[in-house]
């Protein structure tokens, strides 16, 4: 089977959760295996500040037959990101690539699951309320990263020094591995439209 690896540039560590989410969204429009890499750019001696630096670095220091490029929307609306990025990528007319702008952060993704957020805080059977929002509101969730740590804080039932000792970064990370049907985020409006995106440039350049 002919393989189809991918470099995901992130805003930050934390983003590396998206890896999960794109994998799944490619074994589903391809036949291809997968390989995913994230582009660590700390690892470099002069490490690039600017989208479009980071762009470069990747390119040449992580080179792959598609490129995602991350940023999350925050305070500004999902159409300025994709543009944004677009604006870093249109000097490298040859680059197959797909924006990746979760709105508001990555983390409203990780919010579809409460047996994954279970199991990743270490109680899988557990029965304390998390109050997750549904799926069709996780675009208006303003702080989706804080509602998922307070979940899995919840969900971890730990109290007093071993909760201080809970390393919540590591289990959303846990989170995103342990999701394994990601389609319940669609009908949110960035996914569809990375899906879309997907869709349309691996039939383009025959990644399918």
């Amino acid at each position: 089977m002919t393989e189809l690896r991918y470099t995901l540039i992130a805003d930050g560590r934390s983003d590396r959760r998206l890896i999960p989410v794109l994998t799944w969204l490619l074994q589903h429009h391809s036949s291809r295996s997968i390989a995913p890499t994230w582009a660590d750019f700390s690892v470099l001696p002069s490490p690039p500040r600017d989208l479009s630096s980071r762009i470069a670095a990747a390119i040449e220091f992580y080179p792959s037959d598609l490129l995602f490029v991350h940023r999350d929307a925050e305070a500004a609306s999902h159409r300025e990101r994709v543009d944004e990025i677009r604006t870093a990528v249109d000097p490298l007319p040859r680059l197959v690539w797909i924006p990746v702008v979760p709105v508001r952060m990555q983390e409203a993704w990780l919010l579809i699951s409460e047996s994954a957020i279970r199991t990743a805080a270490g109680r899988p059977r557990g029965r304390v309320p998390l109050s997750l929002p549904p799926p069709n509101a996780l675009e208006r969730d303003f702080d989706p990263k804080q509602t998922l740590y307070n979940a899995l804080r919840l969900a971890s039932e730990l109290s007093g020094r071993h909760l201080d000792r809970f390393k919540v970064s590591a289990a959303a990370y846990r989170v995103s591995e342990l999701i394994g049907d990601y389609s319940r985020l669609r009908g949110l409006l960035a996914f569809d439209a990375l899906e879309e995106e997907l869709q349309s440039v691996l039939v383009t350049h025959q990644l399918t």
